[in-house]
């Protein structure tokens, strides 16, 4: 008896478990779903899909939007300072805007949330380690629930029209970064 009583509350809870898993997935894939990046047609083309508005802080302290920033190749990317791979890409995108930082607008979106993340302590490590790149801070978690990455670093590449060209996550070389400039034509390659 005792042991069908067992059972019998170890499959109730099983049941109970599933269910939640299925309500919380259902529920999270709604809000955490990545954008798309292209869409494509009929004919199996691929057509480019605009970058969705988000709004962050800036290092001003002024909320700006990213189509603020359309008119030039973006290059946005979601980074932490208790992530070891960001910040080991940082270096790379400090060389890459030091060099293409006039012809490509560069938003390194800080995922902020004031516990694991305070802004104060971002902008020490900014000042401590002597970046220069713009840095922006995600207070509001507009950016990470609208794209929200799959893990950090995670980098966009968006045209000067608004248009998202590639997403990837994992830390980027300058080697890399290099090579998606030039294969979305942000720089001549000659440079």
């Amino acid at each position: 008896m005792k042991n069908k009583k067992k059972l019998l509350l170890l499959v109730l809870l099983l049941a109970a478990i599933l269910v939640a898993a299925g309500l919380g997935y259902r529920y999270f894939s709604k809000i955490y779903s990545p954008p798309a990046q292209e869409l494509p047609t009929q004919s199996g083309e691929r057509q480019p899909v605009k970058a969705a508005d988000v709004t962050v802080k800036n290092w001003d302290g002024e909320m700006v939007r990213l189509s603020d920033y359309f008119g030039k190749p973006c290059v946005v990317n979601f980074w932490a300072t208790w992530c070891g791979p960001c910040k080991s890409e940082l270096p790379a995108f400090q060389a890459m805007y030091e060099k293409y930082g006039d012809s490509i607008h560069f938003l390194m979106i800080d995922l902020t949330d004031g516990t694991a993340e305070p802004e104060d302590e971002v902008r020490a490590f900014i000042e401590e380690n002597g970046y220069t790149f713009p840095v922006y801070f995600d207070t509001e978690f507009s950016a990470a629930e609208t794209y929200a990455p799959p893990g950090v670093p995670a980098t966009l590449f968006i045209d000067a029209d608004g248009c998202v060209l590639d997403a990837v996550t994992g830390a980027l070389s300058t080697t890399a970064l290099e090579a998606f400039f030039e294969k979305y034509s942000f720089v001549d390659p000659q440079s």
